[in-house]
């Protein structure tokens, strides 16, 4: 379906932009075994595997990857094979203090540290393939950090029947343990996509129809005050930054929460909570 022109009246999108929906696949679970026990803190955020020869197995396997740390100063044999497909998967790869790696796993590491995903992160591609039945709801989540905001996001997006959650890969929080575990099982339901690059991931979905709601303190127009019953993107910005400024220059609208006290910005996932709930009350 191609993206309609940009002409609409009130700032509502119409009713002709509703799309054909498909059969939404779920995604099945990866096993969890790790080749190391968490020993830190840091540890009980993200599971990781260490040492080289069970990090380069586990990228060839294709299990989900959050980034890959190596150790300053390390360099040579089945190294360059990490580093390779690390950077052929699209992984993010930081240089660290070996210091780091010991204070997270300890001195066996051999200069390697994949942190991995508790479920498998899906791909842009796959949400706007296994659309929900009935109407598209997709929400995006522009530099939220907080693993608790988004596993309370995506627990009242499985309630509320969204499609998928798109994050991007950097200043953003991914699947991670604590994540899992505030989403309370809906990580098992609900697709998440990591993607390179948030304003490209607007723009595709734009090209299938979709009309993108942004989120921002600073609109002019309430959120009750637009039509949600096609198919539709809300993007949501981290609390206190709101949107950045490209993610806000490309959506085909803006609307606001009220904000009735002193404070002036919203809990990312309660804002994101308001917002679904108001969808599925026109979408009735």
């Amino acid at each position: 379906m191609g993206r309609r022109g940009r002409n609409f009246s009130h700032g509502r999108p119409g009713k002709e932009m509703a799309g054909e929906a498909r059969d939404s696949n779920r995604r099945k679970p990866i096993r969890r075994d790790v080749a190391a026990q968490p020993l830190a803190a840091e540890a009980t955020v993200e599971d990781f595997i260490v040492g080289r020869h069970p990090v380069l197995e586990a990228l060839k396997s294709g299990r989900a990857v959050n980034k890959l740390l190596v150790a300053e100063g390390s360099e040579g044999g089945s190294l360059t094979e990490i580093l390779g497909k690390a950077k052929a998967q699209g992984i993010i790869v930081q240089r660290v203090p070996r210091s780091k790696l010991d204070h997270v796993a300890g001195e066996h590491h051999q200069g390697v540290l994949l942190y991995v995903a508790p479920h498998d992160y899906a791909s842009l591609e796959d949400i706007i393939a296994a659309t929900a039945k009935g109407r598209p709801l997709v929400v995006l989540l522009d530099e939220v950090e907080d693993p608790y905001n988004l596993g309370a996001i995506l627990r009242t997006a499985e309630a509320t029947g969204v499609t998928g959650v798109v994050i991007p890969k950097r200043r953003s929080v991914p699947l991670t343990g604590v994540v899992a575990k505030t989403a309370a099982g809906a990580v098992e339901h609900v697709p998440v996509a990591r993607v390179t690059n948030l304003v490209q991931a607007i723009e595709r979905l734009q090209k299938e129809g979709y009309w993108v709601v942004g989120a921002d303190a600073s609109a002019t127009t309430m959120y009750t005050e637009t039509t949600y019953t096609d198919s539709i993107a809300l993007v949501i910005g981290a609390e206190g930054k709101g949107l950045s400024r490209l993610v806000k220059e490309r959506c085909d609208f803006l609307v606001k929460l009220p904000m009735l006290g002193q404070l002036q910005s919203l809990n990312a996932s309660v804002a994101t909570g308001v917002l679904l709930y108001e969808v599925v009350r026109q979408r009735s």
